[in-house]
């Protein structure tokens, strides 16, 4: 009884996630194949950057001319599903096709905003329904948030309909194309490597340095200076006003005291592993204001292994940890994503004896990155893998449970307000 039970499952839920797929490659090739194109891109003509439809006419042929030629194959191919189970499991074939009857409610509401109904637009358009952003992209399912980068992001990504799978296999769940693009500590190791990778994808870098130096990457065997700000610990408002045109934030910057543990050390480390990076990010949550800051605008923490993990430099392991506690934390409340890089030992100067190459840990990051994955892990070692999955839940549940979310918008940081202080000529990469 139970293993019948199961089986039904299976052949009704895979029905469903099998017209899913088929809907997100059929849009993938209404991109890329021209008689598609003509017919999808009427879709992309409806609708304004407040999602409210440029006339009435043009958002009722959109739908005759994509949704429902969409929803037909659709309907087409989730026959194949049936198909297969009236050879393989008989008993099972009528399940499976939950995901013809499921692609039917796609085609007649398709059916019924072509024909100008308008209530129905309200109940079953719901990535295109306009008003204000309640929340970041989703990771997983496809929100109003999400499905606007598709529009006036970048037509070439964020493909999916309603499961984001298709885009996280294909690498279009976030596109890095003409994104602004800032990496702090981008005079260290990782930090040319990432603005590197980075460049590669696309995306305008700004080297972001505590060292008075131009920033120069070897581009094809040539060497491209590209735009660098300086900035110091303790003075992170000075970056307020580019901040606030910078789709992404890197933070990567850290120190490294190895075996030292004198107050002086214990505060450095804090300062710049911790409370700097601390400041930075709420100065940069502060330039999310609108729709389109909340749809673009990312932020992403180098908090490294060391949140759960030994890092045998126990200031290092403590600064970087408390960081990462603080990133979990201010998730929940975040009005933009916060990815977290949670990286073994490369390279660098901060780790000479690092095991890892530091341009494929780069690689690594923004390959991920790019799948939309929230907490990226680029290591050797496996246990982490298992580790840090339970400790991030674990700690975010109970954030959750024994914290509140704040009435109003909070202060931002300033340099006074942190524990300790060190010189601002600090440099810190």
């Amino acid at each position: 009884m139970v293993t019948s039970l199961i089986a039904t499952a299976i052949w009704g839920l895979g029905a469903i996630l099998w017209v899913e797929l088929v809907r997100d490659f059929y849009h993938v090739l209404s991109h890329y194949w021209t008689p598609l194109y003509r017919l999808h891109s009427w879709h992309h003509r409806v609708f304004r950057p407040d999602l409210m439809p440029v006339s009435d006419r043009i958002y009722r042929q959109a739908h005759w001319r994509n949704d429902v030629p969409e929803a037909l194959v659709m309907l087409l191919l989730s026959f194949v599903v049936w198909g297969i189970a009236h050879f393989r499991a008989p008993e099972q074939q009528w399940v499976a096709l939950t995901g013809s009857l499921y692609t039917l409610t796609f085609l007649i509401s398709a059916i019924a905003r072509g024909s100008g109904l308008k209530w129905m637009d309200e109940a079953t358009d719901l990535t295109h329904r306009p008003g204000s952003f309640l929340n970041p992209p989703s990771q997983w399912t496809i929100n109003r948030t999400y499905h606007w980068r598709h529009h006036f992001d970048n037509q070439k990504a964020y493909y999916c309909g309603t499961l984001t799978l298709v885009d996280k296999f294909m690498g279009t769940a976030l596109s890095l194309k003409g994104k602004t693009v800032a990496v702090t500590g981008a005079s260290g190791t990782l930090g040319r490597e990432l603005l590197l990778a980075l460049h590669n994808r696309g995306a305008k870098v700004i080297a972001l340095t505590s060292k008075d130096q131009s920033i120069a990457l070897t581009v094809k065997g040539e060497s491209l200076t590209i735009k660098t700000l300086s900035w110091q610990v303790g003075k992170e408002s000075d970056l307020a006003v580019p901040l606030e045109k910078v789709d992404i934030l890197i933070l990567n910057h850290g120190i490294n005291v190895h075996e030292e543990r004198t107050a002086e050390a214990i505060a450095k480390s804090y300062e710049v592993n911790t409370f700097s990076s601390w400041r930075l990010l709420e100065l940069f949550l502060s330039t999310v204001c609108t729709n389109e800051d909340i749809a673009r605008k990312e932020v992403w923490v180098n908090t490294s292994e060391a949140e759960v993990n030994p890092a045998f430099s126990p200031l290092y392991e403590l600064s970087k940890r408390t960081l990462g506690d603080l990133v979990t934390l201010r998730r929940l409340d975040a009005p933009c994503v916060i990815r977290k890089l949670i990286l073994g030992p490369f390279k660098s100067n901060l780790n000479p004896v690092g095991v890892m190459s530091a341009p494929k840990v780069a690689k690594q990051i923004v390959n991920l990155a790019t799948r939309d994955v929230r907490n990226i892990i680029v290591t050797i070692n496996p246990l982490t893998f298992i580790t840090y999955p339970i400790k991030e839940f674990c700690l975010s549940t109970y954030f959750k449970f024994f914290s509140r979310r704040p009435d109003c918008a909070q202060t931002l940081p300033t340099p006074e307000t942190s524990v300790t202080k060190v010189s601002p000529a600090s440099k810190v990469g």
